[in-house]
């Protein structure tokens, strides 16, 4: 959510933003806004002026009884007597208004950076650039799933049957291997100077709309019945929300996080659920980094996280490529964002692994999260990005590490957290 000031006195800006977004329906906001606000801001002035007007008079009462001006201090007792109606009146008339306004700037996005390509979908984002050698051996890759089910590894079916299409058991090394990866993330992000949290699972409504855009919302969460709680699709949103009408020194800043969560997400839309494999799935789990600093800071940071990912994959001798999101592929909160994706031999191809944002100040805007300087408070920067999200990052480590002879090879730095294992047979 932007400022509406800013966008008061920027609205051309504003809406060439929401063009650079193919966003045009939302173009006729800015002028609603800007009349909703003017509106407010006349109704407040007259609600204080009266305020004023009757704070003086009542003095005059005051000092008009104290001369024994009986008749006077009772004439214009009387004609503030209406003042109290009419305020409670204004009051209610201008939070109407503020609730307008505040719910037409959810919708309109964020002001996008200004090295963000233009384009309407994710079909337009460009690649950055690649990490190691993408190898395609000469014997075949099998589909993750059948790799798996040859280690006896992966039970979709009994999944079915206890939770339905979109979940799964993993078993044995397979298992261990998915946990693994998980503890290596971890260790990775803490030897960066990140602090290790376990979240909350679920989050309430009002974090989830401080977090995130309403139709981004509808797609994702699951809603709990009867309960203003929703599972969280990443742990991002919960992380973020422990900070919702905080006061931060300056000195504490920045925060770096790491986080562990399972995640659950409905995957509406036109990809849906597979049927057979692990990557797109109704649940899975997921090693996060979220960074709180203030906003000269965070592109220094957004470029410090991707490259963190890509560190991570390469330490598991994985191929990567980071590509730039386009104005169309980013959420409406966003400010710049770039995708991890991991090559795989068997499509020869990349696909997603990871996505690193800077949202600048809307999250912390929408959920009130303030840094206290000298100069008064200012909104901090807010940043995530993806360490490892498995079962996706577990596809991309078994079709780079397969063997010809079908066992999966541990790399060095997984190798402790599998008990020494060097192979998986």
């Amino acid at each position: 959510m932007i400022d509406i000031k800013f966008l008061k006195e920027n609205p051309e800006k504003v809406k060439e933003n929401i063009k650079k977004k193919f966003q045009d329906e939302k173009l006729p906001f800015v002028d609603q806004v800007i009349i909703i606000y003017d509106q407010k801001c006349e109704k407040l002035t007259k609600m204080e002026n009266m305020r004023a007007d009757r704070n003086r008079k009542s003095a005059e009462i005051g000092a008009l009884m104290r001369e024994g001006k009986k008749e006077e201090a009772e004439s214009i007792k009387s004609e503030i007597m209406h003042y109290g109606d009419e305020i409670d009146v204004l009051t209610k008339e201008v939070d109407e208004l503020e609730h307008k306004i505040t719910e037409i700037m959810m919708l309109i996005p964020n002001i996008i950076d200004d090295s963000v390509p233009i384009g309407k979908d994710d079909s337009c984002n460009v690649e950055i650039e690649k990490f190691g050698e993408p190898v395609v051996p000469e014997y075949e890759i099998p589909y993750h799933a059948d790799i798996c089910e040859a280690l006896m590894g992966l039970d979709k079916d009994n999944a079915g049957r206890t939770s339905g299409n979109g979940f799964y058991y993993l078993v044995g090394d397979i298992a261990r291997l998915h946990s693994a990866m998980l503890s290596y993330a971890r260790d990775f992000m803490i030897d960066k100077g990140f602090t290790y949290c376990i979240p909350p699972f679920m989050i309430r409504s009002d974090v989830v709309n401080g977090v995130m855009s309403f139709e981004e919302m509808d797609a994702m969460m699951y809603k709990i019945e009867n309960e203003d709680l929703y599972l969280i699709g990443t742990s991002e949103h919960s992380m973020i929300g422990r900070f919702k009408g905080q006061l931060i020194k300056e000195t504490e800043l920045p925060i770096t996080l790491t986080s562990y969560s399972p995640c659950f997400r409905k995957e509406v839309g036109a990809h849906g659920i597979e049927e057979r494999g692990l990557y797109r799935v109704h649940q899975f789990e997921k090693q996060e980094m979220v960074v709180l600093c203030k906003q000269e800071e965070a592109m220094d940071y957004y470029n410090k996280m991707w490259s963190y990912t890509v560190e991570f994959f390469r330490s598991l001798d994985i191929p990567v490529r980071t590509l730039e999101c386009c104005s169309g592929d980013l959420a409406d909160l966003k400010v710049k964002s770039c995708d991890v994706e991991a090559w795989s031999p068997r499509q020869q191809k990349y696909f997603e692994v990871g996505s690193c944002s800077t949202l600048g100040d809307a999250q912390a805007r929408r959920l009130g999260i303030r840094m206290k300087t000298e100069n008064g408070n200012k909104f901090v920067a807010t940043l995530n990005n993806t360490v490892l999200a498995t079962p996706r990052g577990l596809i991309a480590f078994l079709e780079n590490n397969y063997q010809e002879d079908g066992s999966i090879k541990i790399p060095e730095a997984l190798q402790p957290y599998m008990g020494g294992k060097k192979f998986i047979k």
